[in-house]
């Protein structure tokens, strides 16, 4: 089982080595008892679950998509017909791609809210090298 020292998992769950230092001090996050401290893995997954919380869809709609990032707009890019917009939804930044009239008539510029559907049919999973 893979193993973290305590800025790795600070790193991955988007909080300071303090955050994960006081969740070890009382017992929110287990350790191996190994020094210098690490955090297992399972439990470092397992709190990231617990602490993923995304912001609520605006949009008010039933869909069949499962990857939904609702964010803000932080660029829109407009060249000719095309465009290409930006959204920092949490820690993910997703990029669209799509026609300059799609951007006009959703209104999308910097700071609007918006939601990014993703529908893909492939999922490329990477893992680090020993």
């Amino acid at each position: 089982m893979d193993t973290f020292r305590i800025a790795e998992a600070a790193r991955l769950l988007g909080v300071s080595d303090d955050t994960v230092r006081r969740w070890v001090d009382h017992g929110t996050l287990p350790t191996t008892g190994d020094s210098p401290t690490r955090i297992p893995g399972d439990a470092l997954a397992a709190r990231a679950v617990e602490l993923a919380h995304a912001a609520k869809d605006p949009t008010d709609v039933l869909s069949s998509a499962r990857n939904r990032f609702v964010g803000i707009v932080t660029r829109v890019q407009v060249d000719g017909v095309m465009a290409q917009v930006d959204i920092q939804a949490g820690p993910h930044r997703v990029v669209s791609l799509m026609s300059a009239e799609a951007v006009r008539e959703l209104g999308l510029e910097p700071g609007s809210l918006a939601v990014a559907v993703v529908k893909a049919t492939t999922v490329i999973v990477e893992t680090p090298t020993d």
